[in-house]
């Protein structure tokens, strides 16, 4: 679990209501369904009209990677590729292929294989660096969902308010109710202003900073990968890698998944 993420959330929204209570409202007034339908209802329709369904499918994987923490296999890569190196220097590039098969993570098995192969090394980098352009095209859709709605969901919450006003002013009749129809009405802008502030675009900006950091792992990868193939000292390559690291998060789960790249249940990415 994303400790950061929840409490975010926690402490966002705890806090308005507590500002709210503090001010004497109660907290009953803050619930109405109707205003609910309109802003969630139009957001989520909104943000289905500007995206293919194939895409939208993975919403609930979204929602789980910003409320999951997971490794990206930084140290484990970091291991891996000070081992290949040291084994390189001693029994040459080809004493690898048979270390491949302990090799869970898909990129850097990829990569040294190349390696293995003999690739050019400009064409070894061309192919790495693709698949990480590949995997960021990825990660930017998850992303721009959730971006979509945050913008969205403003917009929306204006649209209920003037619908619920438009009903106030049709039922003028009444003038006992008319200050909690007025009341109730700008509940539609408080839900849209607050989804937005306090969901899509929060939970936007994590995958944003999830995105990085799993780049970040690549790049490292790809670095050391670059750097076993040129048969720099693994000494050398110990710092080169002692570099990338210092500027990426250091992550409490150890487990590893099938990729560098854990925030994609499909090969790369969100």
């Amino acid at each position: 679990m994303d400790l950061s993420t929840v409490l975010g959330l926690v402490i966002g929204l705890g806090f308005l209501v507590a500002g709210y209570l503090v001010e004497g409202g109660a907290i009953g007034a803050l619930f109405q369904v109707s205003a609910a339908l309109i802003v969630f209802g139009g957001t989520i329709g909104a943000v289905t009209t500007s995206f293919p369904i194939q895409d939208l499918k993975r919403v609930p994987e979204w929602f789980k990677i910003a409320f999951s923490s997971k490794s990206f296999g930084i140290d484990e890569a970091y291991e891996t590729l000070i081992r290949f190196a040291e084994k390189a220097r001693r029994e040459g590039l080809l004493s690898l292929e048979q270390e491949l098969e302990s090799v869970d993570d898909r990129f850097t098995k990829q990569g040294m294989q190349l390696v293995i192969d003999g690739t050019d090394p400009e064409i070894t980098r061309e192919i790495l660096e693709s698949n990480i352009s590949v995997m960021e095209k990825r990660h930017k859709i998850g992303i721009s969902v959730f971006e979509a709605a945050g913008g969205y969901a403003p917009t929306m919450g204006i649209i209920g308010t003037v619908m619920g006003l438009v009903h106030v002013l049709g039922n003028l009749s009444d003038p006992t109710s008319l200050s909690s129809s007025i009341a109730s009405a700008f509940l539609a802008t408080l839900y849209g202003i607050g989804s937005a502030n306090l969901v899509w675009l929060p939970i936007a900006t994590k995958l944003k900073q999830k995105d990085k950091a799993e780049v970040g792992a690549m790049e490292m990868v790809l670095d050391g990968i670059l750097s076993i193939q040129a048969g720099e000292n693994p000494s050398i390559l110990k710092e080169k890698l002692k570099t990338h690291m210092g500027n990426m998060p250091k992550a409490k789960d150890k487990t590893t998944d099938d990729s560098v790249s854990n925030i994609d249940a499909e090969g790369a990415s969100i």
